[in-house]
């Protein structure tokens, strides 16, 4: 054996008696960090401004709209919300906040400009898209949202 060796081999033994020592404390922390990891990530609900109730849709909600907000839904809402809008879509995964389900009766009693304020100035990890997509595709992704809670409903029947 060379000399080099000789001299590492004691250094190896003491670590892996320090090892053999501390694994089952790291592997009680991990448990714990892992357990605690969601606990403080809750958000406080999420409500527009009461001003926002009273933005209204100029165009209303026409066939074209809603598939027209669907297309847009399609392009860049699924990766969160889910092709169904449930919030199970593939990034929602690594995130903190569980996106909204769309769907969901909570999301649906929302106003029309509360849903549509949202969609323009987001929160947390939800980007704002008052920059990306202008009023009308903001006003055609509401159409659509109202009408993946039908959907759901038809679904069930």
């Amino acid at each position: 054996m060379h000399t080099r060796c000789k001299a590492i081999k004691p250094i190896f033994r003491q670590l892996k008696e320090v090892a053999g020592r501390s694994m089952p404390l790291l592997m009680v922390l991990l448990v714990v960090l892992l357990l605690s990891w969601n606990r403080g990530v809750q958000q406080e609900p999420w409500l527009a401004p009461a001003e926002a109730d009273s933005l209204r849709n100029p165009q209303g909600c026409e066939k074209g709209d809603m598939a027209a907000g669907r297309k847009i839904f399609e392009k860049i809402c699924w990766t969160c919300h889910g092709f169904d809008g449930s919030g199970n879509g593939p990034a929602a995964l690594n995130m903190k906040q569980k996106p909204a389900n769309l769907a969901h009766e909570k999301t649906q009693n929302q106003s029309d400009g509360a849903l549509y304020w949202k969609i323009s100035n987001g929160r947390g990890e939800m980007a704002p898209f008052k920059q990306t997509l202008s009023v009308r595709q903001r006003w055609q992704l509401v159409c659509y949202l109202r009408e993946l809670a039908t959907v759901k409903d038809e679904s069930k029947r």
